[in-house]
């Protein structure tokens, strides 16, 4: 009776340390993009492919088998770095934005830029641009994460320094900490993204780790 007792109770505590995770370690998989710092996330409209933005251009790779589909030069001033990436409604053109709200389009079947900006009414405005927080004037040295916070239910993730995702519940106390030593820049913030199944975020190594989310 005592031992039955006791395997109840430790039911009970792994039952209840699962609901304090916000996500399932390890990482199901990664998706190993070119060397560089993974800055920003975007999932395709039919949820098949994953759109990275870097400080070295953006990548479109095959969200099963991290095959790339395509890359996206990109250039500002003397930077390359991305800010932030989206696609449109149906997943046949892609818009990289740079830290001083440059925008460019790009059509993904062609692997070509598309220069008419006009003819693309789903893009951030201006306004809009620069609620991301990119701005005419910054300097090219400056950092803009537009990922550093995302929600799910009530779980918020968090990016904190050296590439760390904090995870919080309603309460706001930390549920969760996502540690990655393989860091090497401390100014890194980590994308925070969800979708209904799983977390995704990138390192400063070119990594995009998914996550799937904790049973609640």
């Amino acid at each position: 009776m005592m031992q039955r007792s006791l395997l109840t109770a430790l039911a009970g505590l792994l039952m209840i340390a699962a609901h304090a995770q916000a996500v399932l370690e390890p990482a199901a998989r990664t998706i190993r993009c070119a060397k560089a710092e993974v800055t920003c996330l975007a999932i395709a409209p039919k949820g098949d492919r994953v759109l990275v933005g870097t400080d070295k251009g953006a990548e479109l790779r095959d969200i099963n088998t991290g095959k790339l589909v395509a890359r996206f030069d990109f250039r500002e001033d003397e930077s390359t770095a991305v800010y932030h990436v989206a696609f449109n409604e149906n997943g046949e053109f892609v818009v990289l934005i740079g830290f001083t709200g440059k925008r460019e389009v790009w059509d993904v079947k062609s692997g070509k830029q598309d220069k008419m900006l006009a003819n693309h009414r789903w893009i951030p405005d201006a306004v809009r641009t620069k609620q991301l927080g990119l701005k005419m004037g910054n300097s090219p040295f400056d950092r803009f994460y537009q990922q550093e916070e995302a929600k799910h239910g009530d779980i918020t993730a968090k990016a904190d320094k050296n590439g760390v995702v904090v995870f919080t519940n309603a309460e706001g106390a930390a549920v969760q900490t996502l540690k990655f030593p393989e860091n090497k820049d401390q100014h890194h913030r980590a994308p925070c993204l969800f979708t209904d199944a799983e977390f995704i975020t990138g390192t400063d190594d070119g990594r995009v780790l998914f996550y799937t989310l904790a049973p609640r």
